[in-house]
């Protein structure tokens, strides 16, 4: 058997930046551990598997190379990208994606190449400062909690640098959270709004260069401490990557580029 698969860059609008994601299109279900195998071998933060529906919409699904995860933002921009770019869905039509976990997902192309995309809003619930937290993230200034929810823990730090310089112990950030933690500060870079870092031993990706699911959450804590509601943010990963971030209610509009860089059939 053959399926198609492309590699997209997501929040990338060249080659070798952004986020990576394997976008594999079926055209029937593969049981859940071929879909894993499959995760695995691309080793990428996800793999998207997308089957086209009855009514028009599309299936989508997203794997870890260890586990399957509810939203993913990247591999959801890619998804995207890729059923543009193989021409099965139109044009000019928006791209409905029905998903087990986070409902119905809307992709629709954007000014300057971009692609829009309106995900859940996911609030953060209180929850403690994990133990000696500045330690384990191998930062000098204080910590602060904002909150967790199903996808992540959300930490913050006092400035950009300190983002960017966080070195954490993985082995311990992996057990304050089943998924993944973010780190995050408001950004001192003009053009940009805030920044962060997404880390996710436990879900088998060390360190996720650009999350848009994360920007879920991220959403809701900024626009209360900047009082707006529109945003750009960066995400400070060695590959880097640059989102546009709209809050509309319970709603996140993510908005960015991709890029394709490879593209061939798997031999199953």
């Amino acid at each position: 058997m053959e399926i198609q698969y492309l590699v997209v860059d997501a929040f990338s609008a060249s080659p070798f930046k952004g986020n990576p994601a394997a976008v594999v299109l079926l055209d029937s279900d593969l049981a859940d551990d071929v879909c894993q195998s499959i995760a695995a071998e691309f080793n990428l933060a996800e793999t998207a598997f997308v089957k086209p529906l009855p009514d028009g919409r599309f299936g989508l699904r997203w794997f870890t190379p260890t586990r399957e995860v509810p939203l993913c933002g990247h591999a959801t921009l890619g998804a995207a990208h890729a059923l543009w770019q193989w021409s099965a869905a139109g044009t000019n039509e928006p791209i409905r994606f029905d998903t087990r976990h986070s409902g119905e997902l809307v992709c629709v192309r954007a000014e300057g190449g971009k692609i829009a995309m309106d995900f859940p809003v996911t609030r953060p619930a209180a929850t403690p400062l994990p133990s000696m937290a500045a330690k384990v993230l191998g930062v000098d200034g204080p910590v602060a909690c904002a909150g967790t929810t199903a996808m992540n823990l959300m930490l913050v730090l006092p400035d950009e640098e300190q983002v960017r310089n966080c070195r954490p112990n993985l082995e311990i950030l992996a057990g304050w959270h089943e998924t993944g933690v973010i780190v995050t500060a408001a950004s001192e870079t003009a053009g940009i709004d805030f920044v962060s870092r997404f880390f996710a031993p436990q879900s088998g990706v060390p360190e996720d260069p650009v999350t848009g699911s994360a920007h879920c959450a991220l959403a809701v804590y900024w626009s209360e401490r900047l009082g707006k509601t529109e945003f750009v943010a960066q995400q400070l990963s060695a590959r880097g990557g640059e989102l546009g971030v709209r809050l509309i209610g319970e709603r996140v509009e993510l908005c960015g580029h991709a890029t394709t860089t490879m593209e061939g059939k798997l031999l199953i």
